[in-house]
């Protein structure tokens, strides 16, 4: 590389990329919004599951009142001869009904439903005879109305003994029930639900604040990498510190290093293609300047024809070389292998590209030719491009063979499913050592005085890598009559999956 040229070179600057502001989501507020929103789903159902379980627990102890309040109004309920007595006084009736926030209400039926004693409209619970008596002497509860307003009843049935003269039937059963209103449960209930509710209002807002400072310390790792980011110059592609970040955007990191490489190595090859494009040009744009200097100094017209046939050249080798470089850039900014290639024949492109070349070979005194295959053979590819590759490999082997020589393009499909695209010459060959580096940009074997630009080839392997197809380089294995070893570039195509016939009945016309 030509140091002056490569110190020309402005230094690459980054384009400024604008954040879409519309298309943008935080971090932050996406973690924040996926904790809140269930939190704040949760919190709700969380009141109505502890006012459940509030009346739940206040039923409990009131129940239990209940029970032993109706426990003992039926032990005071005895049968005389077939009879049933109550034995509760009015002292007792007053102490069961004292209540200064609740009402109370009971009832004691015989076993005939008639009323013994108590509150003659209290509702009945719903009778199942088989049910009582199996269940006879055991507290229940039910919840039920009086008067309008909602009670809880505990009832229980108790066996009366039968007349002595009706011996062997079952004892009837009578039917002893306490109810009360609910306004004490309600009120514990509620006072549950306030101890336990309220300091959630408290709580909450503790959580909230919590949270948000969880999230900000546990992304301030980000931030920090973001500044480090920012804080570098724009020529500064080296690798970020791993070791520097959570593991959990370690990946990313890692990912941001590949690309950074990538990149790194992309702007390399620029600046190095342009620092020695620069330099081939100034070959040809020297002998130019200097031919068109002797030209006008000079009197006699032989010789200012010779300057201007000296200057034609020059610039015949100036427009090849920029021909190149723009083959190059197009090759090189084509999709990927596999991706925009279409159906071709290839036997039909070389034959139309081979054709175009005739008139070359004339004018190099060497024998062109072209075999073509038994069969139409077709492949995926992008017939501009694979038309400049052979179009190089034609040139390429016209000017490195001598005049008297022979150059054959050939195209064939080998044993297994490739497609093989050959051009083979009678030249000077390639030494073993030196097939690898003929593919490098501006490379020229040392000791070869054939004019060229050393980019043919260059263009040939960026084409072939376009089409995932392998280039080789061997000894010309027909050039025994000759006395160099010649050349053969061999380009192995992979043949599509579809039958040939199904891809294209007629070639296009490649001319």
């Amino acid at each position: 590389m030509n140091q002056e040229a490569a110190d020309d070179i402005p230094e690459y600057q980054p384009p400024a990329v604008e954040p879409d502001e519309s298309m943008q989501r935080s971090l932050f507020g996406e973690i924040l919004d996926w904790m809140l929103a269930p939190l704040l789903l949760l919190w709700p159902m969380s009141i109505a599951i502890t006012y459940l379980v509030a009346k739940s627990i206040a039923n409990q102890p009131f129940d239990h009142a209940l029970e032993d309040s109706v426990t003992v109004l039926a032990q005071q309920v005895r049968s005389v001869d077939g009879k049933l007595i109550k034995g509760l006084s009015g002292s007792a009736r007053d102490i069961l009904r004292a209540d200064d926030v609740d009402n109370i209400y009971f009832q004691i039926q015989g076993p005939r439903g008639e009323p013994i004693d108590g509150d003659r409209d209290l509702p009945l619970p719903d009778l199942d005879p088989e049910e009582d008596l199996a269940r006879a002497g055991s507290v229940r509860f039910r919840n039920d109305n009086m008067h309008g307003t909602p009670v809880r009843v505990a009832y229980i049935h108790i066996r009366v003994e039968p007349n002595e003269g009706s011996p062997g039937t079952a004892p009837p059963l009578a039917l002893v029930q306490v109810a009360e209103t609910l306004e004490k449960r309600a009120q514990l209930a509620n006072e549950i639900i306030k101890g336990v509710i309220l300091p959630q209002f408290i709580i909450l807002p503790i959580v909230l604040a919590l949270v948000w400072f969880a999230l900000s310390r546990g992304l301030s790792p980000l931030a920090q990498l973001q500044e480090r980011i920012r804080a570098r110059g724009s020529d500064d592609l080296s690798p970020i510190a791993s070791n520097q970040v959570p593991e959990e955007i370690s990946p990313l990191v890692s990912s941001l290093n590949d690309m950074l490489g990538r990149l790194s190595q992309t702007i390399a090859m620029q600046k190095r293609f342009i620092a020695d494009a620069a330099h081939q040009m100034r070959t040809p744009l020297a002998g130019m300047r200097m031919q068109s200097e002797l030209a006008l100094r000079q009197t006699d017209s032989g010789e200012i024809h010779r300057s201007l046939e000296q200057l034609a050249k020059s610039s015949e080798a100036a427009t090849r070389l920029v021909n190149q470089l723009l083959a190059l850039a197009r090759a090189e900014n084509q999709p990927q292998a596999g991706a925009a290639l279409l159906p071709l024949e290839l036997s039909a492109l070389a034959r139309s590209t081979v054709h175009d070349w005739v008139q070359a070979s004339f004018a190099h005194q060497i024998d062109l030719g072209y075999e073509e295959p038994p069969a139409p053979v077709h492949i995926q590819g992008d017939p501009t491009m694979l038309r400049e590759l052979l179009s190089n490999l034609i040139d390429n082997a016209l000017r490195y063979t001598p005049a008297g020589g022979s150059v054959t393009v050939r195209v064939r499909v080998d044993d297994g499913d490739h497609a093989l695209l050959e051009v083979e010459d009678t030249g000077p060959g390639i030494a073993p050592a030196e097939r690898e580096r003929v593919f490098e940009r501006f490379y020229r074997i040392l000791g070869n005085t054939a004019e060229g630009s050393g980019l043919g080839l260059a263009i040939v392997r960026e084409i072939a890598q376009q089409h995932d197809a392998e280039v080789d380089v061997f000894n010309n294995p027909r050039a025994l009559a000759s006395k160099f070893p010649g050349s053969l570039f061999r380009l192995t195509f992979p043949l599509p999956p579809e039958p040939a016939e199904a891809l294209d009945p007629e070639p296009p016309h490649y001319g």
